[in-house]
């Protein structure tokens, strides 16, 4: 029968003790004890006082009063030895999955009788040793230890491995970091992709090294403080920072001389969380592959029944256009009073024929919000599948669309308008630069009745006040590979007329649209620009200093239900309809008018629909900076290949300390102190620049010289 071992209740020199401090019991032997405090000789021959409640619930053994301090030592220290190697065969998880669920609480001598038959004292205090270092099983609540229960101990287990991780992950992370920002300030190239780390910082472990990887990619995406993975990912980087300076976008720099993100990679993608390419599809297969298969009963449907619209419709687009999602087809109408007007059919892509709204693809789609078109390539908003292939209005194919059909006088004011759902097979896909040459040349009649609209359209609409802001496009190549990327800047030949042809047909689809909703109930998302211009701010603006000056009096358009005039526009409502393939505001209008034409109700109520305007405004707002920074930063990259070259400018405004220039070829703009332009600096004057430091990932451009132009 085991015996519960018997313990001296009170310390009297010449007892052998033990006390916690930092953590860790030590022992000691009592010299002198008075009214309850305690004078210690310590095993390292310290000696230090104590008041007894101080000391471990075990006491012993007792020795006789009066040894000297070399004999202390000498017991001391056998008595240690003896209790390190009874604690080393202390199996405290065995003991916690015995105690577990059995009681709250225990002492340490009922701990001993479930591993001796008659402990001793140094089995005592090996135990109690080991049970106050296994922490995440037990408590330690003098005399006794609290026993944690099973859920309790898995939480204090992941903390102890995140917190060993931690450590391990920092002290790695803070000499590779060091010396990957050693390599960024002496100019040094980025490593190549897949180097596990540097001679002077070695990672020797994987797992650390990818999850510093983690890290960085996680800071480069904006990532942090988001809750679960991404709240450690950001503890990580607060402790691995601590020895950097704190400069911008550090973690994209370090990710790059790393050799984990290539040069010039895009981190506005990552901070929208839009994944570029189509590769994001791959988890959407079941419900594209659904999306297919509807599409393809209904097409054979509806030429079998004949249903396919007769109208030869045209489209206009560039040449890189794969997203196809206007056409139109114009004609000569006899008026109801007798006179000849216009009867104009654009047909738009139906991208919502069969749309599971609420899906996971769904989500996934609204998350893009619109399609991305930059220099670096282009980042489609629905799956390549059904954007550029099965909705896209491509000649020679039926497609589902929605033909908004327009009955305009001479003058081309709006009569009347008629949308219907049809399946449409586009006769012609034609690029600008042939839709201009055949204009010019005057060899096609419905391209030149299209442009005699066209024309009569855009004259009405500067008659109301619109504001159209004619300038220069440049376009933006890259030329390389990634490593040595070359920008190259043109100035896009224009197509005006093929050009003014599609944007006003275009305008006049979304102010219709916009229009015959308001009559017939259906609530639609539009875009509204509700101020008051002067008569200098309308008309065509082509010169940069008019262009500057007018720019600054047109508010940003609002996204609302309720609608409103579009003063730039010159249009009572305005709600986008026409790229119902390349953003989702469209998309999600499309659908209002389809359900409408199709059942009599559209798909959401006017609250319901107002209740997703916040959601779809912030994301618009964030997934537009990449469309509005991206083109600049490569801009920036081109300026940096030419430093030291003059650029053209032109001076557009000269109010305050800074004045404004601009730079037409490249349509960008640049401050500069007054003082270098000179006394006679006025706006219109043309000015040579030449730039000093340029950092296109921080966006700064400084002028380093401007001169008045010769």
């Amino acid at each position: 029968m085991t015996k519960m071992p018997k313990l001296s209740g009170f310390a009297k020199p010449g007892s052998v003790v033990e006390f916690l401090q930092d953590n860790e019991a030590h022992i000691a032997w009592v010299l002198e004890e008075s009214a309850g405090r305690l004078r210690l000789l310590t095993r390292t021959r310290r000696e230090v006082k104590l008041p007894e409640s101080r000391l471990l619930p075990w006491t012993g053994p007792e020795y006789p009063a009066g040894a000297t301090r070399e004999e202390i030592g000498h017991r001391l220290e056998a008595l240690e030895a003896r209790r390190r190697e009874i604690m080393a065969g202390v199996n405290t998880l065995e003991l916690w999955d015995m105690a577990q669920g059995e009681l709250d609480r225990a002492n340490v001598e009922w701990f001993a009788t479930l591993v001796w038959q008659e402990p001793g004292v140094n089995e005592l205090a090996a135990l109690g040793r080991a049970l106050i270092a296994a922490k995440t099983h037990f408590k330690f609540q003098p005399p006794d230890f609290e026993i944690h229960p099973a859920d309790k101990v898995e939480a204090r287990l992941a903390k102890e491995r995140e917190e060993k991780e931690r450590e391990s992950v920092v002290s790695a992370g803070h000499a590779l970091f060091a010396a990957l920002w050693g390599r960024i300030k002496s100019g040094q190239p980025a490593l190549a992709p897949g180097t596990p780390d540097l001679p002077e910082a070695r990672v020797g472990d994987p797992e650390v090294r990818a999850r510093l990887r983690e890290v960085l990619l996680a800071q480069v995406a904006g990532r942090s403080g988001t809750g679960g993975e991404h709240d450690a990912l950001s503890k990580f980087w607060e402790s691995l920072k601590k020895s950097l300076p704190d400069v911008p976008h550090l973690a994209l720099q370090l990710a790059q001389a790393w050799g984990v993100l290539p040069p010039h990679h895009n981190y506005l993608l990552d901070e929208a969380g839009y994944a570029w390419g189509d590769d994001w599809t791959a988890e959407f297969a079941d419900e594209i592959s659904a999306q297919l298969a509807r599409f393809h009963e209904l097409a054979a449907s509806a030429e079998k029944d004949g249903g396919l619209d007769p109208t030869p419709f045209v489209s206009i687009d560039a040449a890189t256009t794969r997203d196809i999602d206007d056409a139109f087809f114009v004609s000569r109408a006899e008026l109801p009073d007798g006179g000849t007007g216009y009867r104009c059919a654009i047909a738009l892509a139906r991208p919502t024929l069969a749309w599971d709204f609420g899906s996971r693809l769904d989500r996934e789609v609204m998350h893009r919000m619109t399609s991305l078109y930059l220099p670096e390539g282009s980042g489609h908003m629905m799956p390549e599948d059904l954007g550029t292939g099965l909705f896209s209005l491509t000649a020679g194919a039926p497609r589902p669309a929605l033909v908004a059909e327009f009955l305009l006088d001479a003058r081309g004011e709006v009569l009347a308008t008629t949308p219907r759902l049809a399946w449409i097979n586009v006769a012609r896909n034609i690029t600008y630069p042939d839709a201009q040459a055949v204009l010019d040349a005057d060899s096609d009649t419905h391209l030149s009745l299209a442009m005699s609209l066209a024309r009569t359209l855009f004259e009405r609409r500067l008659e109301r006040g619109a504001v159209v802001i004619d300038r220069p496009e440049p376009v933006v190549e890259l030329e390389g590979g990634p490593q040595d990327v070359r920008v190259r800047i043109e100035t896009r030949e224009p197509s005006p007329d093929a050009e003014l042809l599609v944007s006003e047909f275009m305008i006049l689809a979304n102010c219709g649209l916009a229009g015959w909703a308001g009559q017939v109930g259906v609530p639609l998302l539009h875009r509204t620009q509700n101020i008051a211009l002067p008569p200098s701010a309308t008309g065509v603006f082509r010169d940069p200093v008019d262009i500057s000056r007018v720019v600054k009096l047109l508010a940003a358009p609002a996204l609302e239900c309720t609608p409103r005039r579009h003063a730039a526009l010159a249009c009572e409502a305005y709600a986008t309809c026409t790229s119902p393939i390349r953003r989702y505001v469209d998309f999600l209008n499309m659908a209002q008018v389809q359900e409408y034409l199709a059942t009599g109700a559209p798909r959401l109520s006017l609250s319901g629909l107002e209740a997703l305007i916040p959601a779809l405004s912030a994301r618009i707002q964030e997934v537009g900076q990449i469309q509005r920074y991206r083109p600049r930063y490569w801009k920036l990259v081109y300026l940096a290949q030419h430093k030291r070259e003059p650029f053209p400018a032109l001076l557009v405004d000269d109010v305050g300390p800074y004045p404004t220039l601009a730079l037409p070829e490249l349509q960008l703009t640049v401050r500069v102190p007054r003082n270098m332009l000179g006394e006679k600096a006025h706006p219109g004057m043309a000015v040579t620049v030449t730039f000093g430091r340029i950092d296109p990932l921080t966006n700064e451009l400084k002028v380093l010289e401007a001169q008045e132009a010769q």
